[in-house]
């Protein structure tokens, strides 16, 4: 059973970094296709940037194209993968959640989409202060 625990929240001021992590437990890591999403207060959760197995493609929101960076370390024995996460604004407050489509790889047109995703963290809060 694939298990999935992000971390790395907080409360910081406007104009300061954050880095997500998400860390994935269980399962065979076979190729799993990675996101994160966030949900802010009586909002729909929505993609921020997801990443394929390869690395060589990437979906990212356009409200956080060229501030916030998708990563990931594919170790024999895990997965980690990271949100980097600069000049943030207030309106980046919500809970931020990883995810993971465990049958394997996704289809590259299909990164974005939160139906592809199977598997979720528990969701890391951030709150940005003006």
């Amino acid at each position: 059973q694939v298990h999935l625990v992000d971390s790395g929240g907080g409360v910081v001021q406007t104009g300061g970094s954050l880095r997500l992590a998400c860390a994935i437990s269980g399962g065979t890591f076979s190729k799993y296709a990675m996101a994160w999403f966030r949900q802010a207060p009586g909002k729909e959760r929505e993609l921020v940037a997801a990443v394929n197995w390869s690395r060589r493609h990437t979906s990212t929101a356009d409200a956080v194209t060229g501030r916030f960076t998708i990563s990931r370390d594919n170790s024999k024995n895990t997965v980690t993968t990271y949100l980097q996460m600069n000049t943030l604004k207030p309106e980046n407050t919500a809970v931020y959640y990883c995810a993971a489509r465990t049958p394997g790889n996704a289809i590259v047109s299909t990164l974005g989409q939160i139906e592809t995703y199977d598997a979720w963290g528990q969701g890391t809060q951030v709150t940005v202060t003006s």
